[in-house]
Parts: structure tokens; C-alpha cells; sequence
């Protein structure tokens, strides 16, 4: 999509993963469609993207399209056509009207072996494609200080920046030990990480954004205002209610902590 202005919004992503149904994610995007259609909602400055699974893609698009929310895909083909059954390449996500695609997911990478290879050829179709990649980087364990994680989380940025370059790109800093938890990282944490992360996206392209997953939901984000653009929600935003109070919660905290915001729109 072409940017319209220079004002970056901070961005609530929410990946459906596999836990519903075909007509039970109709249901949700429908749901998400009406609240971005509120007019107390719309004037929040803050930008809805909703990741479903691939064949909901379509039925998502024409329910948040209208009211000005994002979809894209939980993940991509490496590489752009051919006899490779079962994939979808980037050019036809872009086809379908797609913002973001997820890449390098913890998931993607333990449950189906993506090695570095793969994960810098998907990073390639999709900046090619004209998408903007939802980047996904952890730590597998708790370290011993943030520092320590940030600068294992900082390795596999500057691989992922060798191979996209100065194209936009979303950071999901996600410590993989945090994924699925009853409660997310310790704040001061992850204040560490992403500022260190926010810092190194910022030479490289001033319209990137770092956001912070791993069990966040309500509350999550008034401890981190300031040193991240958002969040990326899993299960918690399932109810439509906690991802209203997220939404609601992200516009004033963003306000209050007068973050500088650079580019909001998807397109590299």
C-alpha cells in the first residue's frame, strides 16, 4: 500500500496461529471489523493487523479492508514459484492484498526445522514482494541479563538486515521462553532488549518498528511504552474484549510517553 503521511501508528498484531475454526475466524475478523469501525476507535492512531490462516485470508481482507485494518500471512514459500506442493508464494499473498507476512517464528524454526537458508530466502520474497516482514527473534532460554539477550537477539537481526537490507521490517522480539506463559517477560527485561533492537532498526530504516510477543495482552503494554511500537498477540487476543482494552490501552500509553513515531505505512 502507498503511504499516505508521515506519521507512523504503533501496530497490534494478532496471529490466529491454528487454534480456530474457518467460521470461527470469520466470526473474529468480523468482530475486528466492527471495532475498527467504532469512531472512537478509528481516531485511536493505532494500526490492527490480523495474521489468519491462509485460506481465511480472503474473508479477512474483505472484512477489515473497509474500516482500514492490515492482514497478512503466517508464513510464505522461500522462494517464488514452482513444483513446491502445499506453499504460497509471496507474490500471491501480495495479491491479496497482504501487509505483513510472519517469518522466522520460533515454531516455524524448532517444529519445522527453518534453518538460516530458508528463513533469509523467505525474508527476500517478501520485502520483494512489497511486503513488509513480521521478524520474529528470541532467546530459547532466560539469560542471565537482558544484555546478554539482546545481544543474541542483535546476531540474528544483523543476519536478517545482511539479506533485506534497508527495506522496512517489523521486529517481534518474542523470547522463546516467554511464548505461551502464563505471564509475559519481566518489563525491565524487555525494556533492554527492544531498545537495543529499536536502536540498530533505526540506521537501517526509520520506518521499521519493533514489538514485543510472548504471552502480552492487557496491561502488557503500559510497561513498555517508549522502548517498543506495539505488540504481537497470540491466544489473550482471542477475546475480542482484551484486544479492544489492548487497543485502548496502546493509543493513551503512546500518547503519554510522546514516542516519536516515523513512517506507518507497510510498504517498503
Amino acid at each position: 500500500m502507498p503511504a499516505t503521511d508521515a506519521v507512523r501508528r504503533p501496530l497490534v498484531a494478532v496471529s490466529l496461529k491454528m487454534y480456530l475454526s474457518a467460521a470461527q475466524t470469520r466470526r473474529y475478523v468480523a468482530r475486528v471489523g466492527e471495532l475498527l469501525g467504532e469512531a472512537a476507535t478509528a481516531a485511536l492512531g493505532v494500526e490492527i493487523a490480523v495474521l489468519p490462516s491462509f485460506p481465511l485470508l480472503e474473508s479477512t481482507a474483505l472484512a477489515l479492508g473497509p474500516h482500514g485494518g492490515r492482514w497478512g500471512a503466517q508464513d510464505v514459500a522461500p522462494s517464488d514459484h514452482g513444483a513446491q506442493t502445499g506453499e504460497v508464494a509471496a507474490g500471491v499473498l501480495a495479491e491479496l492484498g497482504c501487509s505483513y507476512v510472519e517469518v522466522g517464528h520460533a515454531e516455524r524454526r524448532r517444529l519445522f526445522g527453518e534453518t538460516r537458508a530458508v528463513i533469509d530466502s523467505k525474508l527476500v520474497e517478501v520485502t520483494g514482494a512489497g511486503m513488509v516482514p513480521i521478524y520474529c527473534v528470541g532467546e530459547s532460554e532466560r539469560a542471565a541479563d537482558p544484555d546478554e539477550a539482546a545481544r543474541t537477539c542483535l546476531m540474528d537481526l544483523e543476519a536478517a538486515l545482511r539479506v533485506i537490507g534497508a527495506a522496512q521490517v517489523v521486529v517481534a522480539y518474542e523470547p522463546v521462553w516467554a511464548i505461551g506463559a502464563a505471564e509475559p517477560a519481566d518489563p525491565a527485561y524487555v525494556r533492554v532488549v527492544c531498545t537495543v533492537l529499536r536502536d540498530r532498526l533505526r540506521r537501517a530504516n526509520p520506518r521499521s518498528r519493533v514489538i514485543y510477543g510472548g504471552a502480552a495482552g492487557p496491561g502488557t503494554y503500559h510497561h513498555l511504552a517508549g522502548a517498543v511500537d506495539g505488540l504481537f498477540l497470540g491466544r489473550f487476543a482471542h477475546d475480542i474484549e482484551a484486544l479492544a482494552q489492548v487497543v485502548h490501552e496502546v493509543s493513551a500509553d503512546s500518547a503519554a510517553a510522546d514516542i516519536p513515531t516515523p513512517i506507518q505505512e507497510a510498504t517498503p
